[in-house]
């Protein structure tokens, strides 16, 4: 009565333990420093501090990824953004798991060599990214089945601007009257 979806899981666990340890033997030389206590109180450090290259996209880099993916018509640019898949993402709503929610993603995975550079970066929707992981061989396709579909009016997305900033702005080719 074993369970094939746990012993997917197990595996997927010892995969991830294998591929953190390989990174971190090739960022260069282990240290093993040893506590005066004893040996009991081992940890183990990487001698190589890759700050050339950090595992997080700068404050900066955030800003211009933000910048270069497409602007949504109507709306303010400062505050939504579609990916590259299509799927809207709203500014506010970064690192959670919703349908307008998003991340910045290295397009070629960190874990693959990708740097943490403006080239490397796009604005993609959370859940896409988390199914996308460190696969580099997927399709765009197989990308937009994974992405958490919703639907929003320009009612909703006026909520969510008033909920999170207390006020609603237009972009530049917003909707609606115009008096002349």
């Amino acid at each position: 009565m074993g369970s094939t979806g746990g012993d997917e899981r197990r595996r997927r666990r010892a995969s991830a333990k294998l591929s953190a340890v390989s990174t971190l033997i090739e960022q260069g030389p282990i240290t093993v420093a040893t506590d005066e206590e004893g040996p009991d109180n081992e940890t183990i450090t990487s001698s190589s501090n890759n700050n050339n290259n950090p595992r997080s996209f700068s404050h900066a880099v955030k800003q211009q990824c933000w910048e270069k993916a497409e602007k949504v018509r109507g709306r303010d640019p400062e505050r939504w953004r579609r990916d590259p898949l299509g799927n809207l993402v709203f500014r506010k709503l970064v690192g959670c798991p919703g349908c307008v929610c998003y991340d910045f993603d290295h397009i070629l995975p960190f874990s693959k060599g990708g740097r943490s550079s403006l080239e490397n970066c796009q604005v993609l929707q959370a859940s896409v990214n988390r199914a996308k992981g460190d696969k580099t061989e997927i399709s765009k396709a197989d990308l937009i089945q994974k992405s958490a579909y919703c639907r929003l009016s320009g009612h909703d997305m006026d909520i969510l601007e008033l909920t999170a900033y207390g006020n609603v702005r237009r972009g530049q080719a917003s909707e609606g009257c115009r008096i002349q």
